[in-house]
This record gives structure tokens, sequence and C-alpha cells, in this order.
């Protein structure tokens, strides 16, 4: 128990261990802000002229109809 290489290598793999994880935890890290500093830059690209996209127009008229026909089922009307 008492031998020299026995704890050089014990030692060792203990340093290449918390190595490794300190090294994933900073990648982890730094990836995790550079999301954060996209969202907030994503934030307040889009010009606010008050008029929406036609892609956005197209699905908003797709789920007023949707609504529309579910009133419709509720009040027992058919199609």
């Amino acid at each position: 128990m008492t031998d020299p290489i026995m704890w050089t290598a014990i030692s060792g793999a203990s340093l290449a261990g918390i190595v490794v994880v300190s090294i994933t935890t900073l990648k982890g890290w730094r990836d995790w802000i550079g999301l954060q500093r996209f969202s907030l830059e994503g934030r307040g690209t889009e010009p606010s002229t008050g008029v929406p996209s036609s892609a956005a127009r197209i699905e908003l008229a797709d789920l007023r109809e949707r609504v529309r026909k579910l009133e419709a089922i509720a009040a027992g009307v058919d199609f």
C-alpha cells in the first residue's frame, strides 16, 4: 500500500480526470455564454414596422379559420 509508483499513478489519473472535467465545464460555459449573447443580439434586430409578414398573416388567417370551425362544432352547426 505504500508503493510510490501506485500513488504516482493514482495522483496522475486524478489530475487527468480533474483536467478533463475542467476543460469540459469551461467549454460548456463558453457555449452557454455564446448562446445567451446570440439570443440578446437577436431581440432587437427586426424592424418594427407594424405590418406582419405574409407568412404570419397566412398563419393568423389559418388559426382564425380553425377557431371559427371549432366554435361551429361547439355550437352544433355542421359544415
